[in-house]
């Protein structure tokens, strides 16, 4: 059974406080961990695989990599005052257009623990008070405190980790069942 949520139909209430985004940074620290640890031992005919038109594991954790620039780019625009956030680019994805299939899954993970470290350093340099600015968010056409982003982030990871698992379980029960 497959949650398949659809990323982008997926609504956010932003009602708590901006001191939450204390745990959000937490969460997204141990992303690289948690990744790692879901993938580490799936032999890679299972990383590869696809189901249909879903992206394989291994596309997933990309998108982990290719993702982490939007968010790099979100943050300058909180630090630069704009009006409205950064759109996602869902036409000319990266993760759909690239062969990343035949990439080396641990320089993908290598590369993504990097970026990510460099995205929660740049966060620790912001001020508390910092977490309270709001800007609109383009596709949800409403006002994201950088408290929020960083839930809306955390969420993101959440959502392909998951799609993680269940592509890890569907493979690992259909090669048992051959």
């Amino acid at each position: 059974m497959s949650h398949k949520e659809n990323w982008l139909e997926k609504h956010f209430d932003f009602d708590f406080p901006a001191s939450k985004y204390v745990g959000f940074l937490r969460f997204l620290r141990e992303t690289p961990d948690k990744i790692e640890t879901l993938v580490k031992h799936l032999p890679k005919e299972i990383l590869v695989r696809r189901d249909q038109d879903s992206w394989s594991i291994q596309e997933y954790v990309e998108h982990f990599l290719t993702a982490e620039s939007l968010f790099f780019g979100r943050l300058d625009d909180y630090e630069n005052d704009v009006p409205v956030l950064q759109a996602a680019r869902f036409e000319d994805n990266p993760s759909d257009k690239a062969n990343f299939n035949e990439w080396d899954l641990q320089r993908i993970l290598a590369e993504f623990r990097a970026q990510r470290e460099k995205y929660i350093q740049r966060l620790e340099a912001i001020s508390p008070g910092d977490f309270e600015k709001a800007i609109l968010h383009p596709r949800l056409k409403k006002p994201m405190r950088l408290c929020d982003m960083l839930f809306f982030h955390v969420e993101h990871d959440q959502h392909h980790m998951t799609r993680i698992v269940e592509l890890s379980e569907l493979w690992n029960v259909s090669q048992e069942a051959e």
